[in-house]
């Protein structure tokens, strides 16, 4: 029996997606919200497999606590799960500060501080999973989301370090890049206000606002299945580095790549010419 850790555990996320799917697999589950009593219903059935959590990830004292409240309740994290986190649109130049600053702070400050509270007991047991809810905007830039994609981009970047990093302490890494998904995600902006300081960006950021909210509820995404891809991938006998969900999602990251190949095949006479010539390195550059 494996012990996960999920955050973000709000009702409607992919948080309590993973929750379920680890229980339905006989595994135990401490799962974080924070908003814990709209979990309580849900959490009765499974009894003592379930620990539910108050924590705020943004506060990183919290996130120590929980972390050693799950631990000294199961007796360690076989498996972390970092799925809380939102975007909240404007464009790059007109975003107001507050905005860029909780996007970082919610969706990568916050994985750090939880990564480093877990962390140190799989390397002492030699063993882990740590799962990174990326997304599709971590690979390719979204208009009028532009910091919540640098976040997720700085996620991916995290991620193949961290990868690297506790290799040796029997410890793997997942970055998971979903698409849209038919979650709760859409639903916060149909009642937010438009908050760009600059106006000539209005018209752009308030397309994308309309865009998301009429795409509530009509994503192609299925979080039960994207979860059930994530944990297939993780069993694996050998497991990819990160795993895009989605059919769109799929298709956008292909052709990403594909033309970013194609163009840095272009410009290779251009990047190759970028070294020192091999001409100071044959005695030719002394002779002055």
């Amino acid at each position: 029996m494996r012990t996960w850790f999920v955050t973000g555990g709000t009702p409607g996320g992919f948080g309590l997606v993973y929750a379920e799917a680890a229980l339905a697999q006989g595994d135990q589950v401490a799962v974080t919200a924070r908003r814990p009593y709209e979990l309580q219903e849900w959490a009765e059935p499974y009894g003592d497999r379930v620990l539910v959590l108050q924590l705020d990830v943004t506060d990183s004292d919290q996130v120590r606590a929980a972390v050693k409240t799950a631990e000294e309740r199961f007796g360690g994290i076989d498996v972390l799960v970092n799925s809380a986190g939102r975007g909240w649109y404007g464009s790059i130049e007109g975003a107001p500060d507050e905005t860029i600053r909780r996007t970082f702070d919610l969706n990568l400050f916050a994985v750090v501080e939880v990564i480093r509270a877990v962390l140190p007991g799989m390397r002492a047991r030699g063993d882990g999973w740590i799962v990174n809810m990326s997304s599709v905007a971590g690979l390719v830039g979204a208009q009028g989301f532009g910091y919540y994609a640098a976040a997720k981009f700085a996620i991916e970047g995290l991620t193949e370090t961290l990868r690297q990093e506790v290799e040796p302490f029997g410890v793997r890494v997942l970055a998971v890049e979903p698409g849209a998904f038919r979650t709760s995600a859409f639903s916060y902006f149909q009642n937010e206000p438009v908050h760009e300081t600059v106006d000539a960006y209005v018209p752009m950021v308030e397309a994308v606002k309309a865009a998301f909210v009429d795409a509530n509820g009509k994503q192609a995404g299925d979080p039960v299945r994207g979860v059930q891809a994530v944990i297939s991938a993780m069993n694996a006998p050998v497991p990819p580095h990160r795993i895009v969900l989605g059919n769109s999602g799929y298709d956008v990251v292909v052709a990403m790549h594909e033309n970013a190949l194609a163009e840095l095949r272009a410009n290779e006479k251009l990047s190759r010419s970028a070294d020192f010539c091999a001409c100071h390195h044959s005695g030719v550059g002394a002779l002055s």
